[in-house]
């Protein structure tokens, strides 16, 4: 695997933050790679803005901070227009629709996903946005598999969230599979 830098950025209470370390220590414990995530927020536990860092390899990484992403998700107006600049020509940034109005940008592929209204609409709870937000990136570029993410949840939440975390991984990766070139 070539090296991938990875931002994650929206607002407090999204779950990006959560989405990077499952992803990062799924290519860690389950996928025998390297990885690092870092994680930087505004004052507001809610509602403030939000970016998380994570660097997956299968070579030693000596810096942790992503300063041109290969990927980049805005999952708020206010990150798309703070971060859009930074990606990497030729990288991949991802938005909901729900959240950003986009704008051309020459040098990425930009995909616009109706993630938030797809889980509101089939699973009903919003604290699985993340979750199926890291399932369409995982459509979209395969850094680890789908189960590796699946046997985390397992770990890492009761067993009473384990089918509507795995529906939300499901349909979001249904849906990057959709927008796939």
């Amino acid at each position: 695997m070539q090296r991938c830098r990875i931002v994650f950025s929206g607002s407090g209470g999204q779950g990006l933050i959560s989405a990077a370390i499952l992803l990062a220590e799924a290519a860690v414990i389950h996928e025998g790679l390297e990885a690092v995530q870092s994680q930087s927020y505004g004052a507001a536990a809610r509602g403030g803005a939000t970016r998380s860092d994570v660097i997956i390899s299968n070579e030693v990484i000596n810096m942790p901070k992503v300063f041109q992403p290969n990927i980049l998700l805005c999952l708020t107006q206010e990150a798309y227009n703070k971060f859009r600049g930074i990606i990497r020509p030729g990288g991949l940034l991802i938005t909901d629709t729900r959240f950003v109005t986009t704008t051309p940008k020459v040098d990425a592929r930009q995909v616009e996903l109706p993630l938030f209204r797809a889980v509101m609409e089939k699973i009903g709870k919003g604290v699985v946005f993340n979750i199926s937000v890291l399932g369409a990136l995982l459509a979209l570029n395969p850094l680890v598999r789908t189960e590796s993410i699946l046997k985390l949840l397992g770990e890492r939440f009761p067993s009473a969230f384990m089918e509507m975390n795995r529906d939300a991984l499901e349909l979001g990766h249904a849906i990057g599979a959709a927008n796939t070139p």
